[in-house]
């Protein structure tokens, strides 16, 4: 499966790899049911394949963005419970494509009540709760108590409450749990307006990984899916077992230079050769999200080895060291994030030379290239 357009990058997708990310979600939490999320395209990995996959492995529902991402998943054939996080908008969509809204005000649980008064058809909804991110939520008991007596009214089934933790790595454990205490109050409110049961989530990849606390009824990963932990590069394996990251990007040789000393390479003349050297010419640039911040900054890996990039990356083009590594030719693969032979370039390697998260380089790089599943 491919991108309309297709570019000179090339984004390997292992799904597999993602099913296993998933068993150590389960693992460590005690088989809670999991809340998936797919949004930005699934982090860049493509969200209707990996939620084919990530259905087929029995997760409880998926989690995207807006409206129109959910859309396309079922016209991709997703059957799962799909859960709109931001988007408050179109409400018809919502009834017509099976949608569940996520409610984080008053005038938006108003506005999906009279569209499900309208239809004679009461809409499943998740309330949002503010505990201390400060974007979106409910924030008092006020606005709550106001939303359950909407859904008293028979036309909004509150099926879920969730909260979102501000700090995405839980490196400062004491705001988090103060977070989780004011969850427990707004659940406990919610639980006794309803009388009955209902599904409550907030840990996101950091809080599943490091705060038990927060697994109520459900989690909500999406980093660690797809293979890296909030925390780093470096951090420990779960369970006995390492995530496996989920994609590789590669691009091809398009030339190879041989340039005398003193040479200089691509714009402005910020890497000048100080020997003779062969320099490989690649197929992708900031166009296709391999930021500038590379320039003279990261290695690429050729035939199993490391290569320097050297000079500024261009719009379209990336130029590599490849003097002393025997073999190679035109046509060869060079792979910008992930693994060849014994050496590893990851996303979070990546981020700390572009000033950036991996969640921004896996995005962007899975996003601008042509996707293949392996």
């Amino acid at each position: 499966m491919s991108q309309e357009v297709n570019r000179g990058a090339v984004a390997e997708i292992d799904l597999n790899a993602i099913a296993y990310n998933l068993g150590i979600v389960k693992a460590i939490t005690r088989d809670r049911q999991v809340i998936a999320v797919v949004k930005a395209d699934a982090y860049g990995h493509g969200a209707a394949e990996v939620s084919k996959r990530l259905e087929d492995e029995g997760i409880a529902l998926l989690a995207v963005a807006f409206i129109d991402e959910g859309i396309k998943l079922r016209e991709a054939g997703i059957r799962s419970p799909i859960l709109i996080l931001f988007d408050k908008y179109g409400p018809a969509e919502f009834f017509e494509y099976r949608l569940i809204p996520v409610i984080h005000d008053l005038q938006t649980a108003k506005r999906l009540a009279d569209e499900a008064r309208r239809r004679e058809h009461p809409l499943d909804v998740h309330l949002k709760i503010d505990t201390g991110m400060g974007r979106l939520g409910l924030c008092d008991k006020g606005e709550i108590e106001q939303v359950m007596g909407i859904s008293k009214m028979g036309y909004l089934n509150v099926r879920g409450l969730m909260s979102h933790f501000s700090d995405s790595d839980i490196s400062d454990k004491s705001f988090a749990l103060a977070q989780i205490g004011k969850f427990h109050e707004a659940r406990e409110l919610v639980l006794r307006e309803a009388g009955r049961p209902f599904l409550c989530h907030m840990a996101n990849s950091a809080a599943t990984i490091s705060l038990p606390d927060a697994y109520f009824d459900a989690v909500r990963p999406g980093l660690m899916l797809y293979g890296y932990s909030p925390f780093g590069g470096g951090a420990k394996p779960l369970s006995g077992r390492a995530l496996k990251p989920a994609m590789r990007v590669k691009a091809k040789v398009l030339s190879l230079r041989r340039l005398h000393k003193g040479i200089p390479v691509s714009y402005g003349r910020t890497f000048i050769t100080a020997r003779e050297s062969v320099v490989a010419v690649l197929s992708i640039g900031y166009a296709d999200g391999y930021s500038r911040h590379f320039s003279n900054a990261i290695d690429v890996i050729v035939k199993g080895k490391r290569a320097p990039v050297v000079g500024r990356v261009c719009m379209d083009l990336t130029m590599v060291d490849v003097t002393g590594i025997e073999g190679v030719e035109e046509g060869e693969e060079a792979v910008l994030l992930g693994a060849q032979g014994s050496q590893e370039v990851n996303a979070w390697e990546m981020a700390g030379k572009a000033a950036t998260i991996p969640y921004e380089i896996l995005t962007v790089l899975g996003n601008r290239s042509c996707r293949v599943y392996v």
